[in-house]
């Protein structure tokens, strides 16, 4: 039976596989040069949205208004205030130093009211600061009998349930009316509640004088009291220096145990896009990213027609998937945002004595940012695709890959052990330690002791108990157990990866091997490589042969060696080459005769070794 006769698979000529494996080899290069140009465009689009000024921007607008101590207390700031009179004294004292700069350092009239305040000289106050409060009502919490002679009104936490919509005060001023809450706005998420909209709102002034006037109104007729639950305070800079709106948002939280909690929100996003000639450049790769997005859109499209229900057996296509999900929310979060930033700035210009809320465009920004980096960070675990440029990188996916299963049946044992420490540690220390306070801090508390960050006093100081038995247990389970087996499935894993590459058990398709024998064709065609080649290998051979006769060998048995020599490499170029790796290889009938040969010229060799052993024993005995 000739070669030309012999079929492989069903019908399968070895020509033909060779050919196919060719074709997937230029597929791959393809689409590997295709996905490295979309990946540059998109790290350019990234880190074009990332301007290095929003940093400093946010660090010193926080020390102005975070950071400055109040009036007579050098020692509180708003990051530290925990009374409402402190509160006042922030309201009347840095926050209005802090937002109205009408004049230069050495007291000269620089801007007019009209022009509003520039904060640090640089930063445009745009339009007018807002502050408003949530309420709740009177009797939204039930009192136990024996205390009802003790306590007769009771304020619950803040819930849209609990939220007060009734007037109170000096009703007719629109400080002290409610204001319903937008549709479209979004919620805050503080501390100990989850706020909306809407209040009970004050507008400040462009005047420095009049906005303390009426903060002074407002302390003296307790426009803060037992029912307010929260006091948002918002405006928004633009500096022209840097093309940057830093939107601010302040909040004091009043929790029903009482005292006061802060935090605070400073986002320095760029809402004008197209300004320098390096926006216009960004203009166009957003375009060009567009264009990809369609394109892997389309070949998506057609894999899944081509290959249908098996398409979705692939981790990489769902990735794919992934991928292209991601990029399209991207574009339509940029879309959005641009769209809401064109009428919002247009409103603004026309009516500069109002509140702009740049926080909804803040907050979308901040998505469309999020979207971003998930985007990026998925498009470059991509590259794995392609992971078969080395041998290192496969043998990391193949770890990987085998040891799946067993790192699933580790996670579930030591999730169960993690959660029941867990749960220990809030139910113990949770009203003493800051870090157990809840039970997702806790989690992240057990985390952060992994890591060898932790606060044993703490534990000590709440249960002098059961902190140490807990700490201890904690430590030999989790760190020095769990841990260490979780190394040794790595570990043993990538042994047997290693094991089976020694042996030749390599992937079907080494993208870099293939890269490496182009070039080198490319060499020998250019005659750069073929002599260099054949000259090393002609003085291997000779070094081998003079070495060989020095040590006693005759002649017959050295050429008779470089026969063997010559054979052996013919036979492992034909058998082990990377063109062809595969389980089931065409072998012909004169193939097999070579091979038949080769088998018995070894059977010889060893048994002339096997002789000489049996001599040199001999001579030792």
């Amino acid at each position: 039976m000739s070669e030309a006769t012999w079929w492989y698979r069903g019908g399968t000529s070895k020509h033909d596989l060779h050919y196919r494996r060719e074709a997937e080899v230029n597929t791959t290069l393809e689409e590997l040069l295709l996905y490295f140009i979309f990946l540059i465009n998109l790290c350019i689009l990234t880190f074009g949205m990332v301007n290095p000024h929003m940093y400093y921007l946010n660090k010193v607008m926080s020390s102005l208004f975070v950071d400055t101590s109040l009036p007579d207390d050098e020692r509180s700031s708003f990051r530290s205030i925990q009374s409402i009179t402190e509160f006042w004294k922030f309201m009347e004292g840095p926050l209005i130093d802090g937002l109205y700069w009408d004049s230069w350092y050495g007291n000269k009239q620089q801007y007019s009211v009209k022009n509003s305040s520039r904060i640090y000289y640089e930063n445009v106050l745009l339009g007018i600061p807002r502050v408003r409060q949530l309420r709740v009502r009177n009797n939204t919490c039930k009192v136990y009998p024996a205390f009802q002679s003790l306590v007769s009104d009771c304020y619950n936490k803040y819930t849209v349930e609990n939220e007060d919509f009734s007037d109170f005060g000096l009703k007719r001023n629109p400080e002290w009316t409610h204001t319903p809450s937008s549709r479209t706005a979004p919620w805050h998420w503080g501390f100990v509640g989850v706020y909306r909209d809407g209040g009970y709102i004050v507008m400040l002034s462009k005047s420095k004088s009049e906005t303390k006037a009426k903060f002074v109104d407002l302390r003296l007729n307790n426009w803060i009291s037992r029912g307010t639950r929260a006091v948002f305070i918002d405006f928004s800079l633009y500096n022209a220096n840097v093309n940057l709106f830093c939107i601010i948002r302040l909040l004091a939280e009043f929790p029903a145990t009482g005292g006061l909690l802060t935090s605070w929100q400073f986002y320095s996003v760029k809402l004008l896009r197209y300004v320098s000639y390096y926006d216009y450049f960004i203009a166009s790769c957003e375009i060009i990213f567009c264009i990809f997005l369609f394109v892997f859109i389309i070949q998506e499209l057609r894999k899944v027609n081509e290959f249908k229900s098996a398409y979705f057996r692939s981790v990489w296509n769902w990735l794919e998937m992934l991928l292209l999900l991601l990029c399209f929310l991207a574009v339509s979060f940029y879309a959005y945002c641009n769209m809401q930033s064109f009428l919002l700035l247009g409103q603004l210009l026309k009516n500069t004595d109002s509140y702009p809320d740049f926080y909804f465009l803040a907050y979308w920004h901040i998505y469309y940012n999020n979207v971003i980096a998930i985007t990026i960070f998925f498009a470059w675990i991509k590259i794995f695709k392609f992971i078969s440029f080395n041998e290192t990188m496969s043998q990391l996916s193949s770890t990987l890959s085998r040891c799946m299963k067993d790192i699933v049946g580790f996670a579930i044992m030591f999730f169960i052990i993690f959660s029941a420490y867990a749960q220990l540690g809030f139910l113990v220390f949770g009203s003493q330690v800051d870090d157990f306070s809840t039970f997702q801090n806790s989690i992240f508390a057990q985390f952060r002791i992994v890591l060898g960050d932790f606060n044993f006093a703490g534990i000590q100081q709440a249960n002098w108990i059961l902190g140490p038995i807990y700490f201890i247990t904690f430590i030999f389970f989790v760190f020095f157990v769990l841990l260490n087996m979780f190394l040794a499935i790595i570990n043993d894993t990538y042994s047997e990866v290693k094991a089976d590459y020694s042996i030749g058990r390599r992937p079907d398709f080494e993208l870099g091997k293939i890269i490496q024998k182009s070039c080198f064709n490319v060499l020998e065609k250019l005659r750069l490589k073929k002599a260099q080649a054949k000259e090393e290998k002609k003085m291997q051979t000779t070094d081998s042969a003079q070495r060989a006769r020095r040590e006693g060998f005759d002649e017959s048995e050295i050429q008779e060696a470089e026969q063997m020599k010559r054979w052996k490499e013919r036979l492992e170029k034909k058998y082990y080459s990377t063109e062809i790796q595969d389980d089931y290889q065409p072998v012909t009938q004169q193939e097999f005769r070579e091979l038949f040969l080769y088998a018995v010229e070894l059977e010889k060799e060893l048994h002339y070794v096997s002789l000489k052993l049996n001599q040199l024993m001999r001579k030792l005995h």
